[in-house]
């Protein structure tokens, strides 16, 4: 560790409701050195997702050592470790890092190259920034988990719920790509002219059953469903409009307070129904044989925004990168209502 140079940051020493001015404070740190295959990135823009506020009110604080959030980022390679391949000082990059690092709520970060991709050349580093945990997770839940192609749309559909947020901005995107029917459900006039705006067919108000609006719009039955939101909640809707061996993927795991009986399983058992969980954190967070895969997405991901075929998520900018502007982040994304991605810019 050098500790001649010091770097900004935001961190936590203790959980506190996000209204308390001490749930993240602004730091000084020692600024890290790059080993192996880390790149020590100067980071340019982060975004906010769930992640941080989840692991802000679960990390079990050690009082001597900030917790650093931030899974989002982009910026400028600055220095790469002696075994790097992929890239050198002066690239441009962005990537989600890895849930068991610090984040990337600082001015230097040490991200494994593996899971960092090549910026998009016609986006700037905020817009950059917005893209990619939302988008690995839609691609390893529409891919990977789902095992959508791009010759499996012609006649498929597939339901997103809570197709207005972080994820679901981008996997409409990828779905229709993908040559899917797409519902969405949404249940603000906002979020609902926001998922429309992205491509979605249909949309349907998550608050109600499903069955009898999907039965309006002409739909008996989906192929697939991405459960973004509440997978508890929406067990016994998704079970209902699910086709007999049918594939439902979610990123919502079941809080462990109300684990007892709330995931009823069993309601997809007669038709056969496969359900599989994404997390788009368990490559980096095991290092398996595969983690290169993220770093491929990333650049193909970048290929298809460059292309205009998938435009960032990005609704708000915040600057400069600071404790003050991190806690108006979070308090927006608590409150349940945020649609597409928060991002801030310069430290």
């Amino acid at each position: 560790m050098n500790t001649h140079q010091k770097m900004k940051a935001v961190g936590a020493y203790q959980y506190l409701p996000i209204s308390n001015p001490e749930s993240l404070i602004d730091l000084h740190l020692d600024k890290p050195e790059p080993t192996g295959r880390d790149l020590l990135v100067r980071v340019k823009a982060i975004s906010v997702n769930p992640a941080d506020v989840g692991v802000r009110e679960t990390h079990n604080y050690e009082a001597e050592s900030p917790k650093i959030l931030g899974w989002d980022a982009a910026g400028i390679v600055e220095q790469v470790g002696p075994d790097c391949q992929l890239f050198k000082p002066g690239d441009k990059v962005y990537y989600a890092g890895s849930v068991s690092r610090p984040g990337s709520n600082s001015e230097f970060h040490l991200v494994d190259e593996r899971i960092v991709g090549n910026m998009p050349r016609s986006l700037d580093f905020a817009a950059a920034a917005a893209l990619p945990l939302t988008s690995i997770t839609a691609w390893e839940g529409l891919f990977d988990c789902l095992g959508i192609s791009a010759n499996t749309g012609e006649n498929k559909n597939i339901l997103i719920i809570g197709a207005a947020g972080g994820v679901g901005s981008i996997a409409i995107q990828l779905a229709k790509a993908a040559g899917l029917t797409v519902i969405g459900t949404a249940s603000r006039p906002e979020s609902i002219q926001w998922v429309k705006n992205l491509g979605v067919d249909f949309t349907i108000n998550h608050n109600n059953a499903f069955h009898p609006q999907l039965k309006e719009v002409g739909i008996d039955a989906v192929d697939y469903i991405f459960c973004l939101n509440d997978t508890v909640q929406h067990l016994e809707n998704m079970a209902e409009v699910i086709v007999p061996q049918g594939k439902i993927c979610s990123i919502v795991p079941v809080n462990k307070a109300t684990w007892a009986g709330s995931l009823k399983m069993d309601l997809l058992f007669s038709k056969s129904v496969t359900f599989v969980w994404e997390f788009m954190f368990t490559r980096s967070l095991f290092h398996t044989n595969d983690m290169m895969k993220q770093h491929e997405l990333l650049n193909e991901l970048a290929n298809l925004i460059d292309d205009g075929k998938i435009k960032t998520t990005l609704t708000e900018r915040l600057e400069p990168i600071n404790a003050a502007n991190l806690r108006l982040a979070h308090e927006k994304l608590e409150s349940g209502r945020t649609i597409g991605k928060i991002v801030l810019e310069k430290f």
